[in-house]
């Protein structure tokens, strides 16, 4: 993935989501990928986003990063986080297994209830593997549940930036490949997206995740 500098010319406007438990890293996630920094955070009040420019498969984008309260008194504003994201980023710790628990009882129910785009893709991220001795949430366990509910998968560490990158990457280049998210992110009206030519639609072509 290569940075591009911060200029306003884009291709799409992506708006991502990032939800989840409080304190299992997702303003760290956002700040290692926006600023290449890590830091023990407070936790976010309400919501935060940052805005960052990058360059896949040829595209400038321009990605709009929400970053969302875990605490409940703080959950006011739900349905208006979820509007309009084309990816939404589920994290969990893997040392803390009640956060991985909630992802089904609260988090995926949340997207069900919110998300305003049908195809919006989904990516489940495991995040602290650096804490590998602590580990309490095994990487089958993750994959298991990304397969249930049809997300891509990632473990990553915020603090030592292993997958951090891959995490945005694997998700911007599945919203890529998806036409209806492509129309919303478009930067201009009718771009040259309705110009290309319709996906095939051989079953040899339409695999999905390959696990």
């Amino acid at each position: 993935m290569e940075v591009s500098s911060s200029q306003p010319e884009f291709d799409y406007l992506f708006k991502l989501l990032l939800i989840g438990d409080s304190g299992v890293g997702k303003s760290s996630l956002l700040l290692s990928f926006t600023s290449d920094t890590f830091e023990d955070l407070s936790p976010t009040i309400g919501v935060d986003f940052k805005i960052k420019y990058v360059t896949v498969g040829g595209k400038k984008l321009k990605l709009a990063i929400w970053d969302t309260a875990g605490q409940e008194r703080f959950r006011t504003l739900t349905s208006s986080y979820y509007r309009g994201a084309q990816g939404i980023i589920m994290v969990y710790d893997v040392t803390r297994r009640e956060t991985f628990t909630n992802l089904a009882d609260i988090w995926a129910k949340e997207i069900d209830l919110y998300s305003t785009n049908q195809d919006c893709i989904k990516m489940l991220v495991g995040n602290k593997v650096d804490k590998e001795s602590e580990r309490v949430v095994s990487k089958k366990e993750g994959i298991d549940f990304a397969r249930e509910y049809g997300c891509l998968f990632l473990e990553c560490s915020a603090k030592t930036r292993i997958n951090v990158e891959q995490c945005f990457e694997e998700l911007v280049l599945k919203i890529l490949e998806t036409p209806s998210l492509l129309a919303e992110g478009s930067a201009g009206v009718k771009k040259n997206i309705f110009k290309q030519k319709p996906p095939e639609t051989s079953a040899a072509t339409s695999s999905c995740c390959s696990w």
